[in-house]
């Protein structure tokens, strides 16, 4: 079903609500059931977090997920299409990202510059982005505007194809190269996190190509190439949309049967598998590249999103690099005064993930010297478990990131979408938690014995042009 954007406009105009005295929305509402984790943890303590939702399937696959909140007049909509740049084919990277920026330039019912003009018109928000795995699109609006929203994703789901000219296709595929230009290639650093993919991931494995695509492969492809991977993957059946917010359940599925019954199903791709990344001996890489102090990356390939480890390197990640009391900022800011900035993350993913170190070298200063400290503080790691305090603290840091996620309907919306792809339930909240408070020091220390070898990882090293001597050199003797 499907209305002119003339007849939208006037009827959303005046529906966004006053909202400039509206109270911050607190974390989701708590009871207190069965405790979030095993008996004798500290979760018995936690109250369980509770975030009821309905969930079904239109005729034509789409996955739909209601979840109702009435703490603010707002509704979120965040729709997850199962395509990243996981799935592209060699010589033709870059089409899920390409596709984020064609579908907000008009659609068979929506004029180029209206997607944006609608949902400003009723005081909506809206964005998207795409990763590896998933391509995202959300509109966070004014609870009595849904129906705007809801129609505005139909229609470009289901009659994107009707308008998307080659000169349409053009304009945007020009759009994401000066992205990369801006983004990465002129940005400094920038392409540090590309080469350290292409290391650790060989070609062929999905997460080799970036995700926002080589300018080789962008030029390369053609109008026919960008609407056959369109129907290969944007469609109901490869779909999931998650609507949080204040509304009525039975009310928002009547809306939602309305707009998206009448779109063609599509394919549903098959799951995604790759044979394991793995790393047989150390890689060391130099790139040299216009920035003023060199910078070093330590990466390892690590257990995928939800698999056994992946939560133990959560909390590694903040033992090491989370705080000015983490063990790397410690030494290297505070203590030695050799570095500018330390991090360190769990970069989780549906396939494998990465656990990436990043080190900014002060002036004066070389990555062999931060090598050295990192590798300490790795070994370190490895023969005695962190503190109690310590991860005390890093679970702490993890809590408050994950109930500040709760505050937001759009942010919990996209927590669920994730859920229910990677973990197959929508409501996997205290799960999430439980695996975390789970730990104790010695799960991490186990974890980093394991997953981040000496003789197994990418040590890559991006220096000023021409001074190449800044680069971290093997170290001598110690723990390999």
């Amino acid at each position: 079903m499907t209305l002119s954007p003339a007849l939208l406009l006037s009827l959303f105009a005046a529906a966004a609500p006053a909202l400039a005295q509206t109270a911050v929305p607190l974390p989701a509402p708590l009871s207190n059931a069965s405790p979030a984790g095993p008996p004798g943890s500290s979760a018995a303590a936690c109250p369980r977090i509770d975030v009821p939702y309905t969930q079904f399937q239109l005729a034509n696959g789409l996955n739909v997920i209601l979840h109702e909140d009435h703490t603010v007049p707002l509704v979120a909509v965040d729709l997850w299409f199962r395509v990243g740049s996981a799935r592209e084919k060699p010589g033709r990277t870059g089409l899920a990202h390409l596709f984020e920026h064609i579908l907000f330039e008009g659609s068979s019912h929506v004029k180029p510059g209206e997607f944006d003009k609608l949902l400003e018109g009723v005081g909506g928000d809206n964005n998207g982005s795409t990763n590896n795995d998933r391509t995202n699109y959300y509109e966070v609006l004014p609870a009595n505007a849904l129906d705007l929203a809801l129609f505005l994703e139909s229609d470009r789901m289901g009659f994107l194809l009707d308008v998307l000219s080659p000169a349409r296709v053009d304009q945007q595929r020009d759009v994401v190269k000066n992205e990369r230009r801006e983004r990465i290639e002129n940005q400094p650093y920038g392409m540090a996190s590309i080469r350290i993919e292409e290391e650790i991931f060989p070609a062929g494995h999905p997460y080799h190509s970036p995700v926002i695509g080589s300018m080789e492969d962008l030029t390369a492809a053609t109008h026919d190439d960008v609407a056959a991977f369109f129907r290969s993957f944007y469609s109901p059946a490869n779909a999931s949309v998650v609507v949080s917010g204040d509304f009525q359940t039975e009310d928002a599925r009547r809306k939602i049967e309305t707009w998206f019954s009448d779109v063609a199903a599509g394919p549903r791709p098959p799951v995604l598998a790759a044979a394991p990344a793995v790393l047989a001996a150390e890689k060391r890489v130099t790139l040299e590249d216009r920035v003023q102090l060199p910078r070093l990356y330590m990466a390892w390939i690590t257990p995928a999103q939800f698999h056994p480890g992946d939560e133990a390197l959560d909390l590694l990640s903040s033992v090491l690099a989370s705080g000015k009391n983490s063990r790397l900022y410690k030494r290297l800011v505070y203590d030695l005064q050799i570095a500018q900035d330390v991090s360190a993350v769990q970069d989780s993913r549906a396939l494998a993930s990465m656990f990436l170190i990043a080190v900014t070298a002060r002036e004066g200063h070389t990555l062999t010297e931060i090598e050295r400290v990192v590798q300490e503080e790795l070994d370190r790691v490895k023969r005695e478990p962190p503190s109690a305090r310590e991860l005390e603290r890093a679970l702490n840091q993890y809590e408050a990131g994950f109930y500040r996620a709760l505050e937001r309907n759009r942010d919990k919306a996209d927590l669920m979408n994730a859920y229910d792809m990677e973990a197959g339930r929508p409501d996997y909240f205290n799960e999430d938690l439980a695996r975390h408070r789970a730990l104790d020091g010695r799960d991490v220390q186990s974890i980093a014995r394991r997953q981040l070898p000496n003789d197994a990882r990418v040590v890559l090293s991006v220096v000023p042009t021409g001074k190449t001597a800044l680069a971290a050199s093997r170290p001598k003797g110690g723990s390999r």
